[in-house]
């Protein structure tokens, strides 16, 4: 039977291509965004004339934060892959931003923290995130209620992914 002589199964199908095309509208915005986000970095950077680090490097730093980490947690974390993770690590570490230190236990693991001046740029990024809220507020209208909402539709997203490459169906 035709689509046409089922006007339930039209509609349905109507409604899946609505849904694919928020999807796909989706996937462009969440690739726009992060480029976006890098260059909002980047500009920032270059107001505050932050010229050794990059945005993808201050995003790096900023995961770390206070905490000390190995490469594998930061990929298990899906922050990064990881010959890019080893590359930027190894810049930071060059520049002062980051100390790496074989355990104690596994001498074949590198244990990663932020030094002070590591620590700066987490706190610019602070900064600029605190920043933006009040003017997302303010200008945009976004508040709490919204963020989460939002928030709650990317944490449902990232599980259908995770889900995907656990579990190939």
């Amino acid at each position: 039977m035709s689509a046409m002589a089922h006007p339930v199964y039209a509609e349905e199908l109507d409604d899946a291509g609505d849904v694919l095309s928020g999807y796909k509208s989706c996937l462009s915005f969440i690739e726009r965004l992060h480029r976006m986000l890098l260059d909002v970095i980047k500009d920032e950077f270059e107001r505050l004339k932050v010229h050794d680090v990059t945005s993808q490097q201050a995003l790096l730093m900023y995961n770390i934060a206070d905490k000390e980490v190995t490469i594998g947690e930061l990929k298990a974390r899906g922050y990064y892959l990881g010959s890019n993770a080893s590359y930027t690590l190894k810049k930071l570490v060059d520049g002062g931003y980051v100390v790496n230190e074989r355990c104690s236990i596994d001498r074949r693991v590198t244990r990663i923290k932020l030094t002070e001046k590591g620590r700066d740029i987490v706190h610019l990024l602070a900064e600029l995130w605190a920043r933006h809220v009040e003017a997302l507020s303010e200008r945009e209208g976004l508040d709490g209620p919204d963020l989460q909402a939002m928030e709650r539709s990317m944490r449902s997203l990232e599980r259908f992914w995770s889900d995907k490459i656990r579990y190939i169906y």
